[in-house]
């Protein structure tokens, strides 16, 4: 990476969502700088969120006013009129799917910035990771091992000699190796205890977790407001009444979710950009007490003209464990001529093998505790999160605004066609009459038109009328011919000029019969009406 590329500048979005006025309850201006644990910065966030909360409030009180005005009116309207809705309302669904797929692009942006976050983040911890764990080997070899074997040659080279001049140099050559140990362990001491409570783990876990959730439900939500989208399409494909009334109660839900969304995304890029601004105070805020703030902000810029802290601890540890192995050099030598081998060479092996992996392994701390690498992960984990993640929140919260717009119109546009919608009727609705009351212009013309559409259903083509050139008809149904003889036998004239009034012997209608030959009464048309109303249903089933 260039050392351009190196340093880190707010993005414009970041700067514009910071450049909003912070409230609180009493509308006065407070500091916008990222702070979670501030109740004061939290309000302002708050009121921020709650603008969309109002308009979906307001929203949702002029649609209950349309509706209101628009349920009751059953005014027809031109069949064209219904043609323009329908093609308004297809308009409108597509740029509806519009926004929500702009939502399901940020959402996957904001996703890859969450991912490219916790894979820097892991890197950082794992340099951290390594830094404490070198540390801890370096501290176990040379406490648990070297000045053991220090201690044990101590009480070898106290025993008499007779060269007490070659004694006293090595005797000086142990002193400064067990010296030179204990202020190397002072050092990986140094080194150990700014980085003991820095961890990543718990902050990676639950980021890692939050968006595991996050980014699912998002998708599911999204695409429950394409199937909206879809329900509405076919119901105007289809002209399906029932399919439009679906939308127009979960369109009110979409309007519901799409606003909240907003809410939510507002309140989200505003707190984000208020980090990207300055995250390394907020990164300062948080870290533990234990790491110095000289030494963060080492990490944090990589400014060459900065001290650097941790290195000059490692420069020390490492002289001091360098300086043991120059002396073990100086030890050996005189050891050998003063004492047998047989008491020295086990010891003097080991306590030479551990003391050249102790210097290998401190001389090669400094490559992990290099700036260059932790500040170029530090400055990738700001770009994933300030860069694409709130690119992608911007895209989510204007999809989440245009949604809730268009589904309002979709809802008023919905609500304005299905009720102009009729339901096609299947049969011929026939108010049913009392039998003894006269019947109704309306039934007199079903049943003459009836009689002439079925004619008679004897054999021979009868026809309706005795008059020549009547109308005659082929033969029809039983049922038909049943009702057709009945109302030859009661209106029509008999060959000697009389009406025929056959009535079987103790008919108790026969009064009845005879008051409707002669037209006194009315039954002959009520009992017709109510046979050619069973007819005409008939028809239909």
């Amino acid at each position: 990476m260039s050392e351009e590329g190196m340093h880190y500048r707010p993005p414009p979005l970041a700067r514009f969502f910071h450049a909003l006025p912070h409230l609180n309850i009493s509308l006065h201006l407070v500091n916008s700088t990222f702070d979670p644990d501030s109740e004061i910065y939290l309000e302002s966030l708050g009121i921020l969120g709650s603008l969309p909360a109002a308009w979906l409030i307001l929203t949702l009180f002029l649609l209950l006013i349309y509706l209101l005005t628009r349920c009751c009116d059953r005014k027809p309207r031109p069949r064209h009129s219904i043609v323009i809705l329908k093609w308004t309302l297809s308009f409108f669904t597509i740029l509806c799917c519009g926004a929500v797929g702009v939502g399901l692009y940020g959402n996957d942006d904001v996703h890859n910035g969450v991912l490219e976050l916790l894979a820097a983040a892991h890197s950082i911890d794992d340099h951290i990771g390594d830094v404490k764990n070198l540390t801890s080997a370096i501290e176990s070899t040379l406490k648990l091992k070297v000045q053991p074997l220090l201690i044990e040659l101590g009480d070898i080279f106290d025993k008499p000699v007779a060269n007490q001049t070659a004694r006293a140099m090595l005797l000086t050559a142990l002193a400064s190796m067990t010296g030179n140990t204990t202020a190397g362990l002072t050092s990986l001491n140094d080194i150990m205890r700014p980085l003991r409570g820095v961890s990543l783990t718990h902050s990676i876990s639950t980021i890692h977790l939050a968006e595991a959730i996050r980014w699912p439900v998002t998708m599911a939500v999204l695409s429950i407001l394409l199937v909206f989208c879809v329900v509405l399409l076919f119901g105007v494909a289809r002209h399906s009444r029932c399919a439009l009334i679906t939308f127009s109660v979960f369109g009110l839900f979409a309007v519901i979710i799409s606003w909240l969304l907003a809410s939510v995304y507002l309140t989200a890029s505003v707190a984000l950009g208020d980090f990207c601004v300055s995250p390394d105070d907020f990164v300062e805020h948080k870290s533990p007490s234990s790491l110095q703030s000289d030494i963060l902000e080492f990490y944090m810029s990589c400014n060459s003209t900065l001290q650097k802290p941790l290195w000059v601890v490692v420069r020390k540890g490492t002289d001091a464990v360098g300086a043991v192995s120059a002396s073990l050099s100086v030890l050996s030598r005189l050891a050998k001529q003063l004492y047998p081998p047989s008491e020295l060479s086990p010891k003097l092996e080991v306590l030479g093998r551990e003391v050249n992996l102790a210097f290998k392994m401190i001389s090669g701390m400094g490559a992990l505790i290099d700036c260059p690498p932790i500040h170029r992960e530090y400055i990738h984990a700001l770009h994933a999160i300030c860069d694409l993640g709130l690119f992608g929140l911007t895209f989510m919260l204007a999809a989440a605004a245009g949604a809730g717009f268009f589904f309002t119109i979709l809802v008023w546009l919905d609500s304005h066609t299905w009720i102009y919608i009729r339901k096609k009727r299947d049969y011929l609705q026939v108010d049913e009459q009392d039998p003894f009351l006269p019947p109704t212009a309306a039934s007199q013309a079903i049943a003459a038109r009836t009689l002439r559409n079925q004619g008679d259903g004897r054999g021979g083509g009868r026809c309706l009328s005795d008059r020549p050139g009547g109308p005659c008809q082929p033969h029809e149904p039983s049922q038909y011919a049943t009702l057709n003889r009945k109302f030859r036998t009661l209106d029509h004239p008999t060959a000697g000029g009389r009406r025929a009034h056959h009535l079987e012997p103790g008919n108790a209608h026969t009064l009845g019969s005879r008051k409707a030959a002669r037209g006194d009464g009315p039954g002959q048309y009520s009992t017709l009406s109510k046979k050619c109303k069973t007819l005409e249903s008939s028809d239909f089933y």
